[in-house]
C-alpha cells in the first residue's frame, strides 16, 4: 500500500474513531499524568516555548503543554482527523487556553513555514505512523537548531497484556497477522533499541530513552470493553471488515479474557510506555 492510501486510511480510522476517543480520553488519560510529563520532561519544554504536538488526538497533552509553557507560549497540534482537531478546539476552550493552535496534515506533510519550534512532542502516535522516519526528518525541518522532539510509544506486547491480549484475539478473528516488523502497528517501536535506531537513523543527536509506566483504572471489564470498542482506533480498523455478528464475537472473547484484569477494588491494568527523545544538530 502506497503511503497516501496508507494515510487515507489511517484518517479514516480515526475519523470514525474520534467521538469515541474524545469521550474515553479523559479517563484513559488519567492514569498517563505522570508519564505525560516524562514526555514533556525529555522534551525540554518550559516556560514561554513554541511547541508541536504531533498526531495529538483529542489533545488532554496538548492542554499540558499549554499549561507548561504558559501566556508567553505557545502549542500548535496537529492530526490527520479534522474530527479529533474539533475536539482539541473544544478541550481549550472549556479550560480557557488562548495559546493553541490546530493544523489538520499528517506529520510528514508538515510545512516547513510552521517552524521554528523549540520543541516537539508525539503522544502514542508515532508507532502508527505509516513513514515514521519521514516525519521526523518533516519536524526537524521546523525545529530550532538543538531543540528536542520526544516520542511516547508502547513498549512491548509481553509488558502490556491489556493492550496486546485483545489485539491477537481481533487480529485472529480477523484472519489477519500482526504487522511485520517496520510495519505501523501499537508495539511497532517498543521492542530494544527500536526507537533509538528510528532517531539516529532520522538525523536525531544525543538520543535518550526512559521506560515509564502508568495504571488504568475504571469501574469494570463493561466498561474498559466499551472503551476498547468505541475508542481504540486501531483495534476497531482490524475488524472493521467483518459482519456484526462476527465483530461482536469477536469482542465478546476479548470482554472474557480481559476479565483478568477485575480486582476487588475495580478494574486495574497497567501500561508500559517507552519515551524516547532526541535533538536536531545544532
Amino acid at each position: 500500500m502506497s503511503n497516501s492510501a496508507s494515510r487515507a486510511e489511517q484518517r479514516g480510522t480515526w475519523e470514525a474513531a474520534a467521538p469515541g476517543w474524545a469521550k474515553w480520553e479523559q479517563r484513559f488519560s488519567a492514569g498517563l499524568a505522570d508519564a505525560t510529563d516524562a514526555l514533556l520532561d525529555m522534551a525540554g519544554i518550559g516556560p514561554g516555548m513554541r511547541v508541536l504536538d504531533l498526531a495529538c488526538g483529542a489533545g488532554s497533552q496538548t492542554l499540558r503543554a499549554a499549561s507548561r509553557v504558559g501566556s508567553k507560549g505557545s502549542v500548535v497540534a496537529t492530526d490527520i482527523s479534522a474530527n479529533m482537531l474539533q475536539y482539541v478546539h473544544e478541550h481549550a476552550r472549556r479550560g480557557a487556553f488562548n495559546n493553541i493552535r490546530t493544523i489538520e496534515c499528517a506529520a510528514e506533510d508538515l510545512d516547513a513555514s510552521e517552524g521554528p519550534f523549540d520543541a516537539a512532542i508525539c503522544r502514542l502516535g508515532l508507532m502508527l505512523f505509516s513513514a515514521p522516519s519521514q516525519a521526523l526528518q518533516a519536524v526537524q525541518k521546523v525545529l530550532k537548531p538543538k531543540a528536542r522532539f520526544a516520542a511516547l510509544v508502547f513498549t512491548t506486547p509481553a509488558n502490556n497484556p491489556f493492550a496486546s491480549l485483545p489485539m491477537q484475539i481481533l487480529l485472529r478473528h480477523a484472519g489477519k497477522r500482526p504487522p511485520a516488523p517496520g510495519q505501523p502497528g501499537i508495539f511497532a517501536l517498543g521492542g530494544n533499541g527500536v526507537l533509538e535506531r528510528l532517531f539516529r537513523d532520522s538525523g536525531l543527536i544525543d538520543v535518550r530513552t526512559r521506560v515509564v509506566r502508568a495504571p488504568l483504572r475504571l469501574a469494570n471489564t463493561s466498561e474498559a470493553l466499551e472503551m476498547m470498542q468505541e475508542a481504540f482506533g486501531a483495534y476497531r480498523a482490524v475488524i472493521s471488515d467483518l459482519s456484526d455478528a462476527a465483530r461482536a464475537d469477536a469482542w465478546a472473547e476479548v470482554g472474557d479474557c480481559i476479565r483478568q484484569f477485575e480486582t476487588p477494588s475495580g478494574f486495574e491494568a497497567q501500561f508500559e510506555f517507552l519515551v524516547g527523545s532526541g535533538a536536531k544538530p545544532g
